[in-house]
């Protein structure tokens, strides 16, 4: 018999996913917010093609926050969009991998290069949990004029501090103080800026 993680919650996962606890995906109203940025996400991208300018409606549309000057490049990849703030004068290029379950919030002036990840999503270790489905999530935070080379990925619960510099390909998996160089995987600081 599976095991009742929520006997004594009467949330439903929505609001336990929202609150920052383990939750299931399997809750209706969760799947209708993802149908609802995948829709988004395709019809910005489709604009785009046509007229980057006017496209930025609907990236407002999907996003929490855009700030003046954001140039993002899709395709674009979002769990929901709601939970993302984007700084003035960004730049985003191709590929962005935003797994928005919690909030990702990136700075002014950052410079993100394609096929970069941002992964906010958690599963246990224990595989008991995993196999029933329980996840969870932790913020991301980008500082501002921050630069993330192409393909770097950066786990849940990381904080990068204003103008670092990620090396490409990097794996962040912890915080990243202000005014230094990482690379590698996992991401380490190589020197300061």
């Amino acid at each position: 018999m599976p095991t009742d993680y929520f006997a004594n919650d009467p949330r439903t996962n929505l609001e336990r996913m929202l609150a920052g606890d383990l939750y299931v995906a399997d809750d209706p109203e969760i799947a209708g917010r993802q149908q609802r940025a995948m829709r988004l996400a395709a019809r910005f991208q489709a604009a785009y093609t046509e007229d980057a300018d006017a496209a930025r409606s609907l990236l407002a549309e999907l996003l929490d926050f855009v700030g003046e000057g954001v140039d993002l490049r899709p395709p674009l990849f979002v769990d929901y969009g709601s939970n993302i703030t984007i700084g003035a004068r960004t730049f985003v290029n191709y590929h962005l991998t935003a797994l928005d379950v919690a909030r990702i919030t990136i700075g002014e002036d950052c410079q993100i290069g394609p096929n970069v990840q941002l992964l906010t999503p958690t599963h246990p270790v224990e595989p008991g949990p995993r196999r029933d489905k329980l996840e969870a999530a932790l913020p991301i935070t980008i500082g501002d004029n921050v630069w993330l080379g192409g393909g770097v990925v950066v786990c849940p619960g990381v904080t990068i501090g204003d103008n670092s510099v990620i090396g490409a390909g990097a794996v962040v998996t912890k915080d990243i103080p202000a005014d230094v160089v990482a690379v590698g995987n996992p991401a380490r600081v190589i020197r300061s800026v």
